[in-house]
């Protein structure tokens, strides 16, 4: 048996220690498939365990980060051998799972996806699980019946991880792009970079509004849930949708029935830690299909792994752009 590094957050008095230190193999969980983590990435749920902020970590000692790009080291799973490039969202990892800033993991292999072949690791990490959540959100407005043709298509949070892969996903696909930021200013150049048509300034969605406003958008991929989501769906054109993902402004949604009692507006919940497999295959092949490599490298900040600590307060205060790809080893 050996060691390997890995940030391990510890109950502490008064709240938990967080910190890069060595764990012994047999700290590993029960799994059929070891993997050697080579990247990971830093989501907002990542940052609410680093911090505390909320109960994110159901076990302790914990070893965070929700999702990771690897390569199976040994494998008692019938779909997996030692070599594979496999990528891993979500399933528990990193809140009751031991998770993926380390340089080992032991997991089941159903919870694995095959790293699409036109994808590097680290490029894997830089869509992470906010980009795979963004595509999750695209299928649902596709499913929906809707295309560019029936107007705009609003993203909120858009500066962040979700909201920048979904600006590239929905530019990429023909969408007219309406992207609301509360860094409007310092933010335009980059969001039009990515492809948005329009910058919104956040203020005009984080007020309460009135039950409905003017119809100014077919779809809209949310980050930010509240009085945002609520005012986004007051604003949906008649038959249009709403994919809700994120809570970065309150879990809380003051609106009404009216956006979908009289202008039938669909209201689509994005759950990506148990998304049953065939939708994430289908996500992940969409994401290496249609997901501009050169717009993924413009959203993307890399780090090491000891300095992702210190991204935790960053990513909840909303001074990060894009997306931040940790390099495990």
């Amino acid at each position: 048996m050996g060691t390997f590094k890995a940030v391990v957050i510890e109950k502490a008095e008064g709240g938990q220690r967080v910190a890069l230190q060595d764990v012994d193999d047999s700290a590993l969980m029960d799994g059929d498939v070891t993997v050697r983590v080579t990247h990971s990435t830093l989501n907002y749920k990542d940052g609410l365990a680093l911090t505390g902020k909320a109960p994110v970590v159901r076990r302790w000692p914990m070893i965070p980060g929700i999702d990771f790009a690897g390569v199976v080291e040994t494998s008692s799973h019938p779909d997996w051998k030692p070599g594979d490039s496999v990528v891993l969202n979500g399933w528990g990892t990193g809140e009751t799972h031991l998770g993926a800033y380390a340089e080992k993991s032991r997991v089941k292999g159903d919870w694995l996806v095959a790293l699409p072949a036109t994808l590097t690791p680290e490029q894997a990490m830089a869509i992470g699980t906010a980009g795979y959540t963004a595509m999750l959100a695209l299928l649902a407005i596709e499913r929906h019946g809707l295309t560019p043709e029936f107007g705009p298509a609003l993203v909120t949070g858009a500066a962040g991880g979700v909201g920048s892969v979904a600006v590239s996903l929905l530019a990429r696909a023909g969408w007219h792009v309406i992207a609301s930021t509360g860094r409007a200013e310092e933010e335009a150049e980059y969001l039009r970079g990515l492809g948005a048509a329009e910058i919104l300034d956040r203020a005009e969605l984080s007020q309460p509004g009135k039950p409905l406003g003017k119809e100014r958008w077919a779809a809209a991929i949310d980050a930010v849930g509240s009085t945002t989501l609520a005012n986004a769906l007051a604003m949906t054109r008649t038959g249009g949708a709403v994919a809700a993902c994120g809570l970065a402004g309150g879990m809380d949604l003051p609106t009404s029935v009216a956006p979908f009692i009289l202008r039938g507006v669909a209201l689509y919940g994005i759950e990506s830690v148990m998304a049953p497999l065939p939708l994430r295959r289908e996500a992940w092949a969409r994401l290496a299909r249609d997901l501009d490599p050169a717009a993924l490298s413009a959203m993307t900040t890399t780090v090491p792994l000891g300095e992702v600590i210190g991204r935790g307060p960053e990513i909840l205060a909303g001074r990060t752009r894009g997306r931040t790809v940790v390099v495990i080893g």
